[in-house]
């Protein structure tokens, strides 16, 4: 293997290396860091744009843990605990502001919250059901007198996804690793039934081990070799409204499963709602957001929230979900042609998971499978078999 080497300042691309991650989002940054720090040599990072310019830089970033299936809910619940001591783990910033998450509920899926709750506690999640009351003291600016059912969890928060996917950046660098930006990958060579080559449009690097982490553009890196992957890409919009302090100083992150939007703090007088998902080309889609949707969903925010009616409306964007047909990532190998991994289809849930993504990808790959937490129920081929994942609520993206 060749070792990384300067050439009039600029670090020149490897030719060779013993893995190469597609994709320098939050996904494949924690991928790289984690066979870095698990002691495998010669990686490369290949990124089309800059790190963290696809999904990852336009999410919303929520910490949570409340879903209906235990493989994810415990991912989110390993991942906190690494956001939560990031720094001291892999010496960089996360961002990690600790808020509070409540749930609510209508009639409908009352039953599904209190099956949900007493799933996570069963894995030693810290989450209850709480009441109107309890709102009240944690949470008095709430007006939740419609809900049929209430759950919180007191650890969750949010993180900055510029500076875990950095940070995961700089350390898998410090450990070795090479990041290129501005590489766009334009084949992944396949002869024999196994992975043989990355090429960029300036580069070819031989490798045996490549690792699809391109968000929105999965699909369509597929396709290139000739698989049909069940992916779709979904437009989500954030909006940004401007809190009147004095009334509503903080509050915590919400997911309002009876309204079926979020919405959580953000900075000191900032609400990001998350809103309203259509059908998007990751290339051509539109990045602001809707007037129509800004208006329902603050018509919604002032329903739970009152005082929020004296609220601004200070701009916003829209990112991209790539979204499963359960709503769920696929982590895998990719049947038929050994050394091709995958780590696609987060469905709006994968910033939260990321930690745990690079802990398990990188066990899958290095061991033959992921042990800390068993990511067999989120392999490819369920699909096929029919074997989904299923929320017990009607809203996916809250599930």
């Amino acid at each position: 293997m060749m070792c990384p080497y300067y050439k009039r300042g600029l670090l020149v691309m490897k030719r060779t290396a013993n893995a190469v991650i597609i994709g320098g989002g939050v996904m494949g940054c924690s991928i790289l860091y984690n066979l870095a720090a698990r002691g495998m040599k010669d990686l490369v990072l290949l990124e089309r744009d800059v790190l963290g310019s696809g999904s990852t830089g336009k999410s919303q970033a929520i910490c949570r843990m409340h879903y209906s299936n235990q493989v994810t809910a415990q991912m989110a619940w390993e991942s906190l605990k690494v956001y939560k001591s990031f720094q001291d783990i892999v010496s960089g910033p996360s961002g990690f502001v600790n808020t509070g998450y409540l749930v609510v509920v209508g009639p409908e899926d009352r039953q599904a919250l209190e099956d949900n709750v007493s799933m996570q506690r069963a894995l030693g999640i810290n989450t209850s059901i709480v009441s109107h009351e309890d709102v009240q003291e944690v949470a008095p600016m709430m007006d939740v007198r419609d809900a049929a059912g209430l759950a919180y969890e007191p650890e969750s928060g949010y993180a900055d996804p510029y500076s875990v996917t950095t940070s995961y950046a700089t350390r898998a660098r410090e450990l070795g690793a090479q990041v290129h930006m501005k590489a766009p990958v334009t084949d992944i060579e396949v002869t024999g039934g196994r992975v043989n080559a990355v090429v960029t449009e300036q580069d070819r690097i031989e490798t045996t081990i490549a690792v699809i982490a391109t968000g929105p553009w999965s699909k369509m890196v597929f396709a290139r070799i000739g698989l049909d992957i069940p992916l779709a890409t979904t437009r989500h919009q954030v909006i940004a409204i401007r809190r009147p302090e004095e009334l509503i100083p903080a509050h915590p992150i919400v997911g309002d499963i009876a309204q079926q939007f979020s919405f959580r703090p953000d900075s000191t007088n900032l609400t990001l709602i998350g809103a309203g998902e259509e059908d998007a080309d990751p290339d051509t889609y539109n990045q602001g957001v809707d007037m129509a949707v800004v208006e329902d969903a603050f018509r919604k925010l002032v329903r739970r929230m009152p005082a929020m009616s004296q609220g601004f409306f200070r701009g916003g964007w829209s990112g991209l979900f790539t979204v499963t047909p359960d709503w769920h990532p696929i982590l895998d190998r990719v049947e038929g042609i050994q050394g091709l991994y995958c780590a696609v289809g987060f469905s709006g849930h994968g910033f939260k998971l990321a930690p745990m993504i690079g802990v398990t990808m990188s066990e899958l790959i290095l061991e033959g499978r992921a042990k800390t937490i068993d990511i067999t129920s989120l392999r490819m081929s369920r699909f096929r078999d029919g074997d989904l994942l299923r929320s017990r609520y009607r809203y996916n993206v809250l599930a």
